[in-house]
């Protein structure tokens, strides 16, 4: 690893070819290499992803560690987790890529293809799906080819039938949900054009980005979304605004949206308007004052103060907007701490039961705002290299 880091650093400080031809010569050659490459990491990552070691280091996912630890775009953080947890089955894709005779674009796009096969049509797909590459089309039409790998095998082998869930029609909305090995669940089903409505108005407004740093794409926001309403979170969700006395009568100075978005005078005034006023009254330093009294749950007061003060979850680089998260008593109401609004931040559910079970790898600290912010330090047992320990603390 030390070795293909220094060839890495040692070419990136080289400067191209002056021929054109080379320079493709050599783009060709070095991205068999990044195949080649790709196949290691896929290993690696198969491991890091079945063993969860990425939980003990207080990351949700193997998708949110390539995320933010790797600096990968949702779209390749994917295509890498499904390779690396497909090419187990996938032997033949495996060695191509391995020797440099499969470039990763069709591996991953194979990958992809066998997601939701069982293992009998996954090796059925495999075939097909190579001998496509040998015949020359393109990755893209690969891809297009393996959305309907099912029928293509159904249509090889004869076996076309009628899915199962299209003879339920369209009138009456229905759900499955079948448990995994993990205690995770599959969810499936169907909503009609009055339930789909409903899941529109309901999901729609909680599931959009929590702003410009939120890198989850559209699935993951709304599941988020869907456990919020669940768990009764968005009941205490309301639209709030903060700004000063005299923005609302007549200034200029201009107010903000719980998650940073800044808005006009006027346009303060007129959601006021609208939706009328509810004073919260802030401190020096806009610190809350206390408002809170001491029982298990927060108040919608409570919530609301919170709001304005975490527009995500209170760990550093968790994006869970903050109307999904949970109130959490920062030292443990188990342990006797109370609920007092300067007690309380807002934790997503993930990061909230691991402070609670990994207390030790938690460190909090408040900034000027009032703000707690919790920092996730690596496992106890863990040999992380200086630079992340000195991060961490």
């Amino acid at each position: 690893m030390n070795a293909i880091a220094v060839i890495a650093r040692e070419l990136a400080g080289r400067d191209a070819p002056d021929s054109p031809t080379a320079c493709m010569e050599l783009a060709e050659t070095l991205a068999m290499a990044s195949d080649r490459q790709e196949s290691a990491l896929a290993e690696l990552i198969g491991r890091a992803d079945a063993s969860g070691e990425m939980r003990r280091w207080g990351l949700p996912s193997t998708q949110a560690w390539l995320r933010s630890r790797l600096g990968m775009r949702e779209s390749r953080a994917k295509e890498r987790i499904a390779l690396a947890r497909q090419r187990h089955r996938l032997p033949r894709v495996a060695e191509l890529l391995a020797t440099g005779e499969l470039s990763y674009g069709y591996a991953s796009t194979v990958a992809d293809a066998v997601t939701r096969l069982d293992d009998e049509d996954c090796a059925a797909a495999e075939k097909v799906l190579l001998d496509m590459v040998d015949q020359g089309f393109s990755a893209g039409k690969v891809a297009s080819f393996g959305r309907r790998i099912r029928d293509v095998i159904a249509e090889r082998d004869g076996t076309e039938s009628v899915d199962e869930d299209c003879q339920r029609g369209h009138e009456r909305s229905w759900v499955t949900s079948t448990r995994s090995l993990d205690g995770g669940r599959y969810v499936k089903g169907w909503l009609n054009a009055e339930d789909a409505a409903v899941w529109d108005g309901t999901l729609g407004p909680l599931a959009k980005p929590a702003g410009t740093d939120d890198r989850r794409d559209l699935s993951e926001r709304t599941a988020a979304a869907l456990t919020g309403v669940l768990a009764g979170g968005h009941r205490a969700t309301k639209v709030t605004v903060i700004c000063d006395l005299d923005t609302l009568t007549g200034g200029t100075a201009p107010a903000r949206l719980t998650d940073g978005t800044p808005i006009s005078a006027e346009q303060a005034r007129r959601i006021a308007l609208n939706a009328g006023v509810s004073p919260l009254l802030l401190g020096r330093g806009h610190v809350p004052l206390y408002l809170g009294h001491r029982t298990r749950f927060a108040t919608p007061g409570q919530r609301q103060v919170l709001e304005t003060l975490y527009p995500t979850c209170a760990v550093r680089g968790c994006e869970v907007p903050g109307a999904l998260c949970e109130v959490d008593h920062v030292d443990g109401w188990a342990i006797g701490g109370p609920t007092d609004i300067d007690q309380l931040a807002l934790c997503c559910g993930w990061h909230n039961r691991f402070k609670h079970t990994n207390a030790e790898q938690v460190r909090i600290i408040r900034d000027a705002t009032g703000r707690y912010v919790y920092r996730v330090l690596p496992p106890p047992d863990a040999n992380a290299p200086p630079t992340e320990l000195a991060q961490a603390a």
